[in-house]
């Protein structure tokens, strides 16, 4: 049974990269989002690449789910990062840079999940 060294994935990389510069924007939100949003976006950009983590020493199949899940909380995480934009947290140029790494993170994750075996 093959297992990947997370560490050496590309797509784990750039997560670690998305969720440092998710906590970069996210030192800027109100004290008052501490718990409620800025606790969301944080959680989402952490998971991204800790599913890949966790996925990686499982059967291929496993870890498509694990895949699976990190994709969610990137979709998730870019719809919140849209509520945070709305509502004055961060600047147009943050939501759209970020929303372009989060868009090549998925990409090329699909990518690599598409070439695992079933």
């Amino acid at each position: 049974m093959k297992r990947h060294n997370y560490k050496k994935l590309i797509i784990w990389q750039q997560g670690l990269e998305i969720a440092q510069q998710v906590s970069d924007v996210l030192v800027e939100f109100p004290k008052h989002e501490r718990y409620d949003l800025s606790s969301q976006i944080s959680r989402c950009s952490i998971t991204m690449p800790s599913n890949i983590a966790d996925g990686s020493a499982r059967t291929d199949k496993s870890f498509k789910h694990f895949i699976n899940m990190a994709l969610g909380s990137s979709f998730e995480l870019i719809t919140q990062l849209s509520i945070a934009y709305h509502r004055k947290y961060i600047t147009q140029n943050n939501l759209i840079s970020l929303e372009g790494k989060i868009e090549e993170w998925q990409k090329m994750t699909m990518g690599f999940q598409n070439g695992l075996d079933s």
